[in-house]
């Protein structure tokens, strides 16, 4: 029983940590992705 206790206590922070990251990394990769949308209609309206 220590053992599982032992393996939730170490791989429960990664997990969590990660799960974290990920969400907000998604969100930038959002903004990022909008962004270079909107750069593209400005430079194909440009020519």
């Amino acid at each position: 029983m220590e053992n599982i206790g032992n393996m939730i206590a170490n791989l429960g922070f990664p997990i969590v940590l990660s799960i974290y990251l990920l969400v907000r990394v998604e969100g930038k990769l959002e903004k990022l992705t909008e962004s270079i949308n909107e750069l593209s209609k400005v430079i194909t309206s440009i020519r």
